[in-house]
């Protein structure tokens, strides 16, 4: 069984729980709203002096950062000292984003055009400035534990890492990278590797130990668009890369070869895995067809118009050529999530935009296929169980687990059309956001599959 709570409003989606569980923050134009997460009671209020662009809790859930790009000025917000205020204005030198530090205590602003990276202390109101920050995809990011930030960098026509350490923001270690055009960067979870990868126009991947020495380059072809998507698993054991040629190429931790390629046919012909077909129509009375219905979630709400069907092979996935001639061309993996045991792998492929593949990592097969009737929005793993929620931008939320599938309309007044959706971090519910509005999904975990 499913529940729903009321609808609430919010722009530009943003909605963020509170790394605790306990709270949630939304942004209602120029307002932050805060709710208990258990009554949904407002518990603060706060005005900003403009419509806010980004919004994000401190790691301890007592500070609340927005940021108005447009004004160029951060604001920051304490839950437990709501008269409490403290503003950053990067003046006329502009703000393209604003984070927090994994200390919650200092707040990273990019300026415009890259010019530098400005480290604000709330607690000492001290400021430093990083000099030469690279306008790349992921340029900035923090180990797991809060200790290191590596920064991508670009001087000279070069590329560079900087790593720093967070506590003083002091420079561990400074040293230049094997990239033309380095795009992006990730701490593996356990914090020994970075991962640094090129531009599409050049296939390689790059993994650096802590102190800078090269541990592995790989690349898998060249002349043609290469690297869309990297990810690690959370047992930092497993690199998943995306490519533009339509493939998955899996890299273990101990010598950083490639273990394992995943392709996404147009033709599906593996006998082993499930196709899940979602099938619009109220089922004929009788009808004894290969329907799945509902896998641990009660009747009540199991919809009958939307459902999936088992599909036998070969099966056909639906493609959209992309237009070769056009930057970022609509094809390639661009999406790759592991769930969080590290046992199943999420991809999207996207010249097949109607269609989520999972992996299973201990066989290394292809377990499942959700072909959805429209394009798949958003998917993401529940962070405690093997279990996946993803949407398609009409009023239904999808669920896959390894027990199988089911499709649930959200059942509030003039149609909820579910644009993106996150877990809470127990499992227990989902918030999923239309255009300008949010509601809450509860699990029943009781009858939780095993």
């Amino acid at each position: 069984m499913m529940n729903f709570s009321e609808v609430f409003k919010q722009s530009n989606q943003l909605c963020k729980v509170s790394p605790d569980g306990k709270y949630l923050a939304t942004c209602v134009q120029y307002r932050l709203v805060v709710r208990d997460m258990s009554t949904l009671q407002i518990l603060q209020l706060y005005t900003c002096l403009d419509q806010i662009s980004h919004m994000e809790w401190s790691s301890d859930s007592l500070l609340i950062l927005c940021a108005m790009y447009k004004r160029g000025i951060v604001q920051v917000w304490s839950l437990e000292q709501p008269d409490w205020h403290c503003k950053i204005d990067e003046g006329s030198i502009g703000l393209l984003s604003s984070r927090w530090s994994p200390d919650g205590r200092h707040i990273l602003n990019t300026t415009e055009f890259h010019l530098r990276v400005t480290v604000w202390s709330l607690c000492t109101k001290a400021v430093s400035f990083i000099k030469y920050p690279k306008a790349c995809q992921k340029g900035i990011d923090f180990s797991r534990d809060g200790c290191y930030m590596a920064l991508a960098e670009r001087r000279d026509c070069k590329d560079y890492i900087s790593v720093f350490v967070c506590d003083d923001w002091h420079l561990l270690r400074h040293f230049e990278t094997e990239t033309q055009d380095l795009a992006g960067l990730e701490w593996s979870p356990n914090g020994c590797v970075l991962a640094v990868w090129d531009s599409c126009l050049e296939y390689k991947v790059l993994m650096y130990s802590l102190d800078g020495r090269l541990l592995s380059t790989y690349s898998a072809y060249e002349w043609s668009l290469g690297v869309k998507s990297v990810t690690w698993s959370p047992s930092s054991q497993l690199l998943a890369i995306g490519s533009y040629d339509e493939k998955v190429r899996i890299l273990n931790h101990i010598t950083w070869k490639k273990i394992m390629q995943f392709e996404h046919p147009a033709t599906i012909n593996n006998t082993k895995a499930v196709v899940y077909k979602e099938v619009e129509r109220r089922p004929a009375v009788g009808s004894d067809d290969l329907s799945l219905h509902n896998i641990s979630i009660g009747t009540t709400l199991f919809n009958t118009q939307s459902k999936y069907e088992i599909c036998p092979p070969p099966v056909q996935i639906s493609v959209t050529k992309p237009d070769a001639d056009r930057a970022n061309p609509k094809i390639g993996v661009a999406a790759l999530s592991f769930s969080s045991n590290s046992r199943y792998l999420a991809t999207k492929n996207d010249n097949m935009a109607s269609a989520v593949w999972v992996w299973d990592m201990q066989k290394m097969t292809l377990e499942a296929v959700l072909e959805q009737s429209s394009a798949v929005r958003c998917f993401q793993w529940d962070p405690r169980r093997p279990r996946l929620a993803l949407c398609t931008g009409n009023s239904k939320l999808y669920l896959w687990s390894p027990a199988g599938c089911v499709s649930v309309q959200v059942p509030t007044e003039g149609g909820f059309q579910v644009h993106s959706l996150t877990w809470h971090c127990s499992g227990d519910s989902l918030i999923l956001l239309s255009k300008e509005q949010l509601c809450l999904c509860y699990m029943d975990t009781e009858q939780e599959e095993k």
